[in-house]
């Protein structure tokens, strides 16, 4: 529990059930909640599972936050949720009428993840299907839980396999469905994977769009090409947004102080990553957590910008911006730090006793930290192999 009195946000490793196959589960939400309870974990806390959720609501609508971005779910929507993404459920998940299917990665088997487009960009926003898409993932559902409480019905390797046959079809009648409300002309390319891959893996090490060019091989305009093809904006928007939507995640859901974010995504100090964040978000790192935890705030002044937070999906979440909080001056401030064991700046010269010492293997220049290795070194080259998608 952090000092304000929020928990952090805790990594949920995949847990199975006692009898259970490994790699799978399909669990009623409304028993989720006490389910959660008996594993140790607070359902209604902020969590990041390493898992995929399929979740799909049959009665009254429910609501989930994830990464920032609160969904309504009503009834007959779907969502997925992937390994990594921040979630967090609402109180009315006590009571929800629902179904989750619970998967790890790596469990269905590589043709599924190539037909169903598991690879990124993925999309976000609750799929609401209806018609022939609907009865066959509602028939696809039914099956899967009739067998899922089967298990004494067949040997032990059987079973697993009808689980992860089963678990395909209901994973391919998603993807098709979602085909069918946002048709694309054809699989994402190749080049954004490597690069979704590299970004995600590497985006605390530079933010620089030549460096994951060098490394992957590519020019700075095919990553450019690729990445507005793939999701509508720029190779060097691409990383900032998931450089901002970490620093979001660190805020939020941890009690690190911003200059502990600062140091944790690559930035040279706290002052570059609250230009940073500033400059992205349209409000200061300090005046973001405030919010996002609920304090009141003060009204956002005439002209700020206001913070929209874009996925991978293109879904918005919008922040209003808040004034810094005045820095002290003159005896009382010199008071101040005092207190807090901070040496006062000497009179009639620019210091900043307070700030961090900078590391000597880092740049002078404002930005990103630049590695004295070559980016080849910096960045691990990503594996060209087609693996689990996820």
């Amino acid at each position: 529990m952090g000092k304000s009195g929020h928990p952090d946000v805790r990594d949920l490793a995949y847990t199975a059930t006692a009898g259970a196959a490994a790699g799978v589960e399909v669990v009623e939400l409304g028993g989720l909640f006490e389910r959660a309870r008996r594993h140790g974990n607070d359902p209604c806390a902020p969590l990041r599972p390493a898992f995929h959720q399929l979740i799909t609501v049959r009665g009254r609508p429910m609501r989930i936050s994830v990464d920032f971005v609160e969904h309504e779910l009503p009834a007959g929507a779907w969502l997925w949720i992937r390994p990594g993404q921040v979630q967090q459920f609402g109180p009315d998940l006590v009571g929800a009428d629902g179904t989750i299917v619970v998967f790890q990665p790596g469990f269905l088997p590589p043709s599924t993840v190539a037909v169903a487009h598991m690879d990124p960009p993925y999309m976000q926003r609750p799929l609401r299907p209806d018609g022939a898409a609907a009865e066959g993932l509602r028939r696809a559902l039914d099956h899967l839980v009739f067998e899922y409480a089967a298990l004494a019905s067949l040997p032990l390797e059987s079973y697993v396999e009808v689980m992860r046959h089963l678990v395909s079809v209901l994973v391919l009648r998603l993807a098709s469905a979602q085909e069918g409300e946002h048709p694309r002309s054809a699989a994402v390319a190749e080049t954004f994977r490597r690069f979704h891959e590299a970004v995600e893996r590497d985006h605390a090490v530079t933010r620089r769009v030549e460096d994951y060019a060098a490394a992957l091989g590519y020019s700075q305009r095919t990553l450019s090409r690729a990445t507005l093809a793939a999701v509508g904006t720029t190779a060097k928007k691409y990383i900032d947004e998931r450089v901002l939507l970490e620093a979001k995640r660190l805020l939020q859901h941890s009690r690190l102080p911003a200059k502990a974010v600062a140091d944790r995504l690559g930035f040279a100090d706290a002052s570059d990553f609250n230009k940073f964040f500033r400059r992205r978000a349209g409000t200061t790192p300090a005046a973001f957590r405030a919010q996002a935890r609920g304090r009141r705030a003060a009204s956002p002044p005439s002209g700020t910008r206001r913070d929209r937070t874009v996925g991978p999906a293109g879904a918005l979440v919008e922040l209003p911006g808040a004034p810094e909080r005045p820095v002290k001056s003159g005896a009382s401030g010199r008071r101040s730090r005092a207190r807090r064991g901070l040496r006062a700046p000497s009179p009639g010269r620019r210091d900043a006793p307070h700030s961090p010492p900078r590391d000597p293997g880092r740049s002078p220049v404002r930005g990103p930290a630049r590695c004295p290795v070559s980016c080849r070194a910096m960045l691990r080259h990503p594996c060209s192999e087609r693996g689990s998608g996820v």
